[in-house]
């Protein structure tokens, strides 16, 4: 079939999916969405402000964590409508053009999170490894810059998917494998020659997450060796007690990521309700989690969150 009559036939929506074989139980499965939805609006939008406006809180940890809140909320309002759509209202219709606005946005998100967790390692690297100079190295304006290099980098790397998959004519199915928009999901329904799309979305892959996770993972070794150094078995709990929070929303956000790449690049014979859970638990749990996580293992935090709740 020739370029021209490709693009005659290209579908001029997409159709979203949720658990296929299971469309009798959706509404059902809308409540947890919902409250998965609440409460993660609700935590990370407390999270922010009370950062924002207690004084006590303005520390470089508490500033990487605002970030990482911030983009977990912005994450769940590019995400939940079209979710909520197909399992509540059972409305699975979106456009090209929306469906390659909320794949830029979901994936800029999400490596910016990746990016906050990498700033997150660094703040406890110097926190104990050089406790002396933490406060002349993490200085505001200059975790302000790490932010902005952090979202531009995350920017940069994926603006140009939409476009990349803009030129393809769709004139096969037009049937999504979730209820929102991803790039290795949209690219798979084009009916022309995807490599150049495989190749970046590889390129980007490595260039944010796998380089992340490893720099994240030599801070945690470099961190390691320093706690080892310490002559008091106190101080060295106390030092490694830092990092439980931050490692379980690395664990977290990594784990899932790498079985989801995984099982798109070499997993073709995989469940795909395997596929499909697991990407409902790489980007809608961890902006759950992230704020019990880290008012549970911060004292002044979960105080303060307490105190406003019950005001």
């Amino acid at each position: 079939m020739s370029a021209v009559n490709d693009t005659k036939f290209t579908h001029a929506e997409f159709i979203l999916s949720g658990f296929a074989g299971h469309e009798d139980i959706h509404q059902w499965i809308s409540i947890p969405f919902c409250l998965i939805y609440i409460l993660s609006i609700t935590g990370n939008a407390a999270i922010i402000f009370l950062i924002k406006t207690d004084p006590t809180l303005q520390e470089p940890m508490y500033i990487f964590l605002s970030m990482l809140a911030l983009t977990d909320l912005i994450l769940m309002i590019a995400t939940m409508p079209t979710i909520l759509g197909v399992y509540f209202f059972n409305s699975r219709e979106i456009s090209l053009s929306s469906c390659f606005a909320q794949l830029f946005f979901i994936h800029t998100l999400q490596f910016t999170e990746s990016s906050v967790l990498l700033l997150m390692a660094f703040d406890r690297f110097i926190a104990i490894c050089y406790p002396l100079r933490y406060a002349s190295i993490l200085t505001q304006p200059r975790i302000a810059k790490l932010g902005l290099i952090s979202v531009i980098r995350s920017v940069v790397l994926i603006f140009p998917l939409p476009f990349l998959l803009k030129r393809y004519p769709y004139c096969r199915t037009n049937v999504l494998s979730h209820s929102y928009c991803l790039h290795q999901d949209v690219m798979k329904l084009a009916c022309s020659d995807i490599t150049v799309n495989n190749i970046y979305g590889l390129f980007v892959s490595f260039s944010v997450m796998w380089l992340d996770s490893l720099l994240i993972f030599i801070s945690y070794v470099m961190i390691l060796k320093t706690v080892l150094s310490l002559t008091s078995r106190t101080k060295c709990l106390k030092a490694l007690n830092t990092c439980v929070s931050h490692l379980c929303a690395v664990l977290l956000f990594y784990t899932p990521a790498i079985g989801l790449a995984l099982l798109h690049r070499y997993g073709s014979s995989s469940s795909h309700l395997l596929q499909v859970v697991l990407g409902y638990v790489y980007r809608l749990v961890p902006p759950v989690i992230h704020p019990i996580v880290y008012s549970m293992k911060s004292e002044l935090l979960r105080g303060k969150i307490i105190r406003v709740f019950v005001k």
